[in-house]
This record gives structure tokens, C-alpha cells and sequence, in this order.
């Protein structure tokens, strides 16, 4: 029997830690009361595509090559909650400004390519830590230092035991991509 490949997927990009980043998050995560996140799904969201037609894969993944190098230190040092969500997190009480251009310049690509997605507004970088949580105590922790190298585009699927990510396409964002003439498009820029 063919799998059948599923006609949408739910898609998201996001900077990818490396192990020692993961592994201090983990244990961070590790006193929050909640559904933590496991060591394999801790990200930071760039932009939640939510449900995209499987078509959209080359050109999302096209997106994703042509981004501009970026050299983005981030330091996490504060601990947050949103309460709506019961979501507990950790991010940079201060982004630096090289993460915002990534992320407008990705909003931009996508909204030149007229792809559909909710959340262009207000982007607040963090790694969420837990789910279904209770507000975290306060907790002293050394800053976490992430010198963030890897973007990814990410499928989401959703199993009883929780959301289970794949890297479909990833790519060095602290270092230049070559691209073949032939495939570079006239509407976007590319770094040289």
C-alpha cells in the first residue's frame, strides 16, 4: 500500500539551536511544571505558515536558500509566561536588531511570493519551554548564550503524544549559500 503524501502540511520556519544551546534550555525547562518540549522540537519561531499546500514546498524552501547571511547573537536571559496560551518561555530581554531584519526580510519574501500566513505582526522572538504550563517561579539562571547558525523550514504534525517536527530544508544562515545563476530570481535579492 503507497502512502498517501498529504495535500497540506503545517509549516513554520525557525532558528534552530545547536546542541549546547538545546541542551541549557533543557535544563532550564527542567522545574517548569507543564508539558515541556522535548530536546528534538526546541526552536525560535521566525514566522507560523499553519497550513500550506504541499506545492509550496520548492518555493518555500527557495525562500528559505535566499535569505541573507546573518550574524545573530542572542542571549537569553529572561524567563516569561503568556497566559492565554499557558505557554512558559525564555527569551532575550533585548534581540538585537540583525534577528528583526532576518524575520521582516523572510515576512517580506513570503507576502512577494503571495504566500498566505497569520502572525506577520508583532514578533516577539522566544523558545517555548513548556505547554499547558503554570507560571514558572522565579528562576536565577545564567544567561543563555546562543550564537544562532541554523534556519529551518519545519513541518508540524500533530500525534496524540504531542507535535512531532521535521526539517524538510535548513540551511547555514552565518555563512554564504551559492547559488547557480540559472536559479536565482530577478525579485529577490541576494547577498553577495
Amino acid at each position: 500500500m503507497n502512502a498517501r503524501t498529504p495535500d497540506t502540511l503545517r509549516l513554520f520556519y525557525a532558528l534552530w539551536p545547536d546542541d549546547a544551546t538545546a541542551s541549557a534550555l533543557l535544563q532550564l525547562q527542567a522545574p517548569m511544571r507543564g508539558r515541556r518540549i522535548p530536546y528534538s522540537n526546541l526552536h525560535m519561531t521566525l514566522a507560523f505558515l499553519g497550513q500550506q499546500p504541499a506545492a509550496l514546498l520548492p518555493q518555500l524552501t527557495d525562500i528559505l536558500t535566499h535569505l541573507p547571511t546573518a550574524d545573530i547573537t542572542l542571549r537569553l536571559d529572561r524567563v516569561g509566561y503568556f497566559p492565554r496560551n499557558r505557554i512558559a518561555w525564555v527569551g532575550p530581554s533585548e534581540a538585537p536588531e540583525e534577528l528583526f531584519a532576518l524575520q521582516r526580510r523572510l515576512v517580506g519574501d513570503l507576502n512577494e511570493h503571495k504566500v498566505a500566513f497569520k502572525g506577520q505582526h508583532g514578533y516577539r522572538p522566544h523558545v517555548t519551554l513548556a505547554r499547558d504550563a503554570t507560571l514558572p517561579q522565579d528562576l536565577a539562571f545564567d544567561p543563555i548564550a546562543w550564537q544562532a547558525t541554523e534556519a529551518a523550514l519545519v513541518q508540524s504534525t500533530t500525534t496524540p503524544e504531542g507535535s512531532v517536527y521535521k526539517i524538510l530544508a535548513s540551511r547555514r544562515i552565518d555563512r554564504e549559500v551559492w547559488i547557480p545563476a540559472e536559479a536565482r530570481s530577478d525579485s529577490v535579492n541576494l547577498p553577495r
